[in-house]
This record gives C-alpha cells, structure tokens and sequence, in this order.
C-alpha cells in the first residue's frame, strides 16, 4: 500500500509548508459528494491521527486515515502548471469512472 508524490509535488507542498511555518505534512483523503461519488480532499498536517498511515516521498510525509486508504491505495500525487491554472493532478489505479467536471470519481 502507498501513496506517492511526484518530486514537483512534494516540492510545492514542502515550500507551503515552510510559508506556513508549521506542519508534518500532507494530509490526503476522500469524501463522499459529486455526480460519481467521491471526491479528493487535502490539508495540511499539524498534528497525526492514531488512525493514519504514513508514506514519504522526497521528504514530504503524507498522511491518510484508513477509511479513504481503500480508495486512493496507489495514487500518485503530481503538480502541474498548464497556462494560468496549476495544481495538484490525481493518477489513481482504482478510479473506474468519474464526472464530466472531474471534480468526482467512482472506484
């Protein structure tokens, strides 16, 4: 089981990390809303759960709580750029199917 970011990504949430001036990491999870089903949420950490697990990728600690594991087991997290919008793309093996928008999915 893991949850990987992109060394783009773990840059980009280091960097905020550091603006911030506290925290452990990356907290990432689902809830349940949209069209499809589920969606991706993400904050930052300040303080773990005794329920997360943790994975590392270049120094940046992810956080997930063992209901949304399930459902983003072997996600890769990236940061993107394209023209004036940026931010974080989801790479996630157990999506079958997601919205029109792309703000939902459904494993």
């Amino acid at each position: 089981m893991a949850v990987i970011l992109t060394e783009k990504a773990a840059q980009h949430v280091a960097r905020f990390i550091q603006k911030r001036g506290k925290g452990l990491g990356l907290r990432f999870g689902v809830r349940t809303t949209g069209c499809s089903g589920m969606a991706y949420k993400l904050e930052y950490v300040d303080a773990a759960d005794p329920d997360d697990q943790v994975f590392e990728s270049h120094g940046v600690k992810v956080f997930v709580d063992s209901k949304s594991l399930p459902y983003i087991d072997g996600t890769e997290l990236d940061y993107a750029r394209e023209g004036l919008n940026e931010g974080f793309k989801f790479f996630n093996p157990n999506v079958k199917d997601a919205c029109g928008c792309g703000e939902s999915f459904k494993v």
